[in-house]
């Protein structure tokens, strides 16, 4: 294989969106293990390695299913797909080989938990979201989000098998950040991108609603997300570390979207898009730098209200 098709393969895989999935995966992972208990290495990289797997392979389902869509969009015209570098079954066969590693990988050296919870993510953005939320409802983000929001879940899980009584419930609050995080990131770039989404004929929220109701729809969920952020701290899974962190890291954000009501100039919105993803990956680190340090800020853990084995 010629380093240029190499290449063409990794792009499918859509590595800088996948790379932020595995790393809030490996931050559920980290944040699941107690500090003082042995890292479980077996579980934190075979885990990593078959999210990534399942990642890239929804990610190659959604090149082959939206390629009509990226030829006549500016942002993803030069996508293999759409460019024809690479053929339609030859994306099905990769994404197909990867899943399928992807599940061997999670079933024998991980959990089954965890197997099961990446295949209803991988199911659940490259089929549901991408083959039908997508172009059904202008509200495809938020209800297709869901499945974005699951890594830290499927991190968590692959440490624990989700045993635990309490893991549920912390998990879930990782996914629920991601979930309310996700419209207000993602609507930003749609503003920037809104002609080549009604060129595509994708009823994105600017299209059907305008650039100014979007803008207002921005703000809400970036003000709901600030709320979100405090729960960690409300319900002790972290600490006031984390806290002032979610704290400054939302009062930014929240900048950025009062401030895109009457932007500037035309770029601000994917200014904003930026910020988003900075934001998402600080706020993850302020979790597990809290994690580690929480004897330091906090005598008493939550975790000492839970009944240990003996």
């Amino acid at each position: 294989m010629s380093k240029s098709l190499a290449s063409q393969y990794w792009a499918v895989t859509k590595p800088r969106i996948v790379a932020l999935i595995v790393f809030t995966a490996m931050i559920g992972m980290l944040l699941a293990i107690r500090p003082g208990d042995a890292w479980p290495w077996l579980q934190l990289v075979a885990g990593s390695l078959g999210i990534w797997m399942a990642a890239g392979s929804a990610a190659a389902i959604n090149h082959l299913l939206d390629q009509r869509i990226d030829k006549v969009m500016v942002r993803t015209a030069d996508r293999p797909l759409a460019t024809g570098t690479l053929r339609p079954v030859q994306v099905l066969t990769f994404a197909l080989a990867l899943g399928v590693l992807s599940m061997l990988i999670l079933v024998v050296w991980v959990n089954w938990i965890c197997a099961v919870l990446t295949f209803a993510g991988l199911i659940g953005y490259a089929i549901i979201y991408t083959g039908f939320l997508k172009r059904a409802t202008p509200q495809n983000i938020v209800i297709g989000g869901l499945a974005g929001a699951v890594p830290p879940l499927l991190g968590w899980a692959a440490v624990t098998g989700m045993q635990r009584q309490w893991d549920w419930a912390h998990a879930l609050l990782l996914v629920l950040i991601i979930f309310v995080w996700t419209p207000p990131h993602f609507w930003a770039l749609a503003i920037f991108r809104r002609e080549d989404y009604s060129r595509a004929l994708v009823p994105m929220l600017p299209v059907t609603h305008g650039v100014v109701y979007t803008r207002w729809q921005i703000l809400l969920y970036t003000v709901l997300l600030v709320v979100v952020t405090v729960l960690p701290w409300a319900t002790r899974l972290s600490g006031v570390f984390y806290l002032f962190g979610a704290l400054v890291l939302g009062g930014v954000f929240l900048w950025y979207a009062w401030r895109l009501l009457d932007p500037p100039d035309e770029f601000f919105a994917m200014r904003t898009f930026k910020y988003s993803i900075v934001y998402l990956m600080a706020l993850f680190g302020f979790l597990l730098a809290d994690h580690w340090l929480l004897p330091l800020f906090e005598p008493v853990s939550a975790l000492e209200f839970v009944p240990q084995p003996a």
